[in-house]
Formats: C-alpha cells, sequence, structure tokens
C-alpha cells in the first residue's frame, strides 16, 4: 500500500507539471518530424563539373545524367579558379586519351558521385565509338565482298585461263578486307588528384569539424544552464539579486567564471580531436580554436537563458531535445543542398552552422579568420542578443 501511496503522489506532481507534460510527449514527436523531413529530402546527391578540352561528346554524356551539371571552360586555369571558389566539385582535363581528374574532395560522397558519372560516361562513349567502328568495318566487308563475287563470277565465265587473275583478284581482296580491320583502341588512362585529402578521405571528415562545435556547444550549454539554475534554486541568486548589484554585472560575472572553463574545454576538445583523430588542418590550428571559443560563449550565453525557465534540473534536461538536437541537423552535417528551401531557411537561425561552415573552410580550404568575418559577426550578434536577454530575464527575480 505505501508503494501505491507514493505512486500516486509522484503522478499526481507530474500531472501538475504542464511543461514537463508537455516536453515529454512533444518533444519527440517534433524530433521524429523533423528527421522525416531532413532525411526524404536529401536523397540525392548534386555535383557541379568543370571540363577544360573534354570532346563534346562526353561533356553530353556526362550532362544527360542526373544530378551532373557540366560546365565546359576554355583553359585550365579557369576551371582551377572555379574549383577553388566552389562553384564546381571537380575539374576534368583531356589530353589525348589521358584524363585529370581534380577533386575538391571536401564532400567524399560527391567526390564519388563525380567518379561514378565519369565512369559511366567514358563508357557509354567508348561502347558508342566501338559501335560506330564496327558498322563502318561491317559496310566496308559487305562491299569487298560483293565485288568478290562478281570476280568469281567472271571467272567462271572466262574459264582457266582467267582463274591465276580472279585468284590474283581475291588475294588482292582478301588483303584489302583485312586492312580494313581497325586496331583496339587503347584503355583511357586516368589520374586523379585531391585537393583536400586523398582517396582515403572518407565523409567522417566532412562531419568532424561540425561534430567538434557540436560537443563544445553541447557541454558548455548543459554546464553553464545547469549550474545557473542550481544557483537559483539553491537561493545564492536570489540573495545576490537582493543587493544594490546591477543585473548586468551579474550576468558578465557568471559569464566570465563558466566562460574560462568554457575556454579551457573548448581548447581540450580540439587539440584532441585534431590530433588523436589525425584530422589533416590545411588552415590555422589557431583560426579552429577562436572559431570554436566564440561558439562556446554562444552557448553559454544560450544555456543562462533557457535555465531562467526551468524549474528543475529535470526540465533543464527537457530542453536539450528542443535547442540542441535541431543544431546537428541544420549545421551542415547533413547536406540542405537538395531539401525544401523553408527546410534550409531554418539553418540561417541555428548558431552551429555558421561555426561550422567557418571550421569547415578552415580546415578544408585553408581560410583565414578574416576570410570568415561574415560567421564570425553573426556569431557575435547571437552573443550580443543572447546576453541582452539575460540581463532583462533576471529582472523577473529580483524583488527590489
Amino acid at each position: 500500500m505505501r508503494t501505491i501511496a507514493i505512486m500516486n503522489r509522484v503522478l499526481k506532481e507530474l500531472f501538475r507539471d504542464k511543461r514537463t507534460l508537455a516536453l515529454m510527449f512533444l518533444a519527440p514527436i517534433l524530433i521524429m518530424l523533423l528527421m522525416s523531413v531532413i532525411f526524404n529530402t536529401n536523397s540525392t546527391t548534386d555535383v557541379s563539373v568543370g571540363t577544360v578540352s573534354v570532346t563534346h561528346k562526353l561533356n553530353q554524356e556526362m550532362a544527360d545524367l542526373k544530378h551532373v551539371d557540366v560546365q565546359a571552360y576554355e583553359t585550365e586555369h579557369a576551371a582551377a579558379k572555379a574549383l577553388e571558389d566552389d562553384k564546381i566539385d571537380a575539374m576534368i582535363r583531356q589530353h589525348g586519351n589521358t584524363y585529370s581528374l581534380t577533386y575538391a574532395n571536401t564532400d567524399s560522397t560527391k567526390t564519388a558521385a563525380v567518379k561514378m558519372a565519369f565512369k559511366n560516361a567514358l563508357t557509354t562513349t567508348s561502347t558508342d565509338q566501338l559501335k560506330a567502328a564496327l558498322k563502318q568495318s561491317t559496310k566496308t566487308t559487305l562491299k569487298l565482298q560483293a565485288q568478290l563475287q562478281a570476280m568469281q563470277k567472271q571467272q567462271a565465265v572466262a574459264g582457266a585461263a582467267t582463274a591465276a587473275t580472279g585468284n590474283a583478284a581475291a588475294a588482292k581482296a582478301t588483303s584489302a578486307t583485312n586492312a580494313t580491320k581497325q586496331p583496339s583502341p587503347q584503355a583511357p588512362k586516368i589520374t586523379n588528384h585531391y585537393v583536400y585529402g586523398d582517396q582515403d578521405t572518407g565523409y567522417f571528415a566532412k562531419m568532424l569539424p561540425i561534430l567538434m562545435g557540436f560537443f563544445v556547444f553541447f557541454f558548455v550549454f548543459l554546464i553553464s544552464g545547469m549550474a545557473l539554475l542550481k544557483e537559483r534554486t539553491t537561493g545564492t541568486l536570489e540573495r545576490l539579486l537582493a543587493t544594490p548589484v546591477r543585473r548586468s554585472s551579474i550576468v558578465y560575472g557568471y559569464m566570465l567564471s563558466y566562460g574560462i572553463l568554457a575556454v579551457i574545454q573548448t581548447i581540450v576538445i580540439v587539440l584532441v580531436t585534431v590530433w588523436l583523430l589525425g584530422i589533416e588542418v590545411v588552415g590555422s590550428m589557431w583560426s579552429v580554436v577562436v572559431m570554436n571559443l566564440i561558439l562556446a560563449l554562444v552557448a553559454l550565453a544560450f544555456g543562462i537563458l533557457l535555465s531562467t525557465f526551468a524549474n528543475s534540473e529535470f526540465q533543464m534536461m527537457q530542453f536539450i531535445p528542443l535547442v540542441v538536437v535541431p543544431q546537428i541537423f541544420f549545421s551542415g552535417i547533413i547536406p540542405l543542398d537538395s531539401m525544401a528551401a523553408w527546410v534550409k531557411d531554418i539553418s540561417y537561425i541555428v548558431p552551429l552552422k555558421y561555426s561550422g561552415d567557418a571550421v569547415n573552410d578552415i580546415i578544408m580550404k585553408g581560410s583565414s579568420l578574416m576570410d570568415e568575418g561574415g560567421n564570425i559577426l553573426v556569431l557575435l550578434g547571437f552573443l550580443l542578443v543572447l546576453t541582452v536577454l539575460n540581463i532583462v530575464g533576471l529582472r523577473r527575480y529580483r524583488k527590489v
């Protein structure tokens, strides 16, 4: 009976907490719907290929393939510039029977798609050439056979005296037939080059910079939110607000204190991720650390803000599927190219997208912090807005 009584008490408390009930039942549904939209609309990979001195036939065969866009360039320099500017995913150069393919390789799925498209187009082109050569050879053979038959008829009429002449003509026709045989075409020579990484670089290389930022964001968000919530539930924050200390000073103090921990944690995560997992960093390691530090400050401000809306650690944990999990979906770890426009628009309000784009550019393309000025400004904008909201949010707890 005591067990039943305890169960009844807990259930009554849960049913009184409308927010907990809503998060328990609505959050999983929202996450599942979000995953359905993302994974169902992203089943294809679109690639763009630049070609230099490639035959029209091969260009046309590649262009006829679905999800492949082909752009012909006059010079190799123009194609290389387009590859550097992310206008194309790969560059193909032809010199006789030799093909040189250069891949950006920042996304291994696109690299694989280009390889497959080129292989299929080259196979189709070679097959068509063989068919044309065989057709021409067949026509020539039939013509010579007709001439041979005509000569044999003349030989039968002229008699044995002309047999030698007929044999000579037959030999001549036979040699002409042999002369029409086309030499077997040589197999094309293909060489592959990679701007980033090598042939063993997988999709995890693209995921890793984003995952690095995600773990920085997640743990800083969780620790800062939980810590401030504990300050509030134990009455420490309430006593602090009862003093003449300005709300902005309180917010800045909390952010600086947790910010020091965030800095240490971010440096550890970045260094371990890069060195332990052996990721190739084209740009500056310092730039990678700085971008993740800015993201950590945004996560810190975000965690402090949401902690003001939670009444317990349990409720704070329930914000994770609504706030943190969508970050990973819209950060670029799942390609957004083929998604609906409204889905891509959601990614612009996700801080992790901007840090992920910046860190990817630094690691894979060697971009500098100056090159990523736009992404940095957006993240600083998030930080400013969240800090202001934190200062305003403390007003509800100040009783003086």
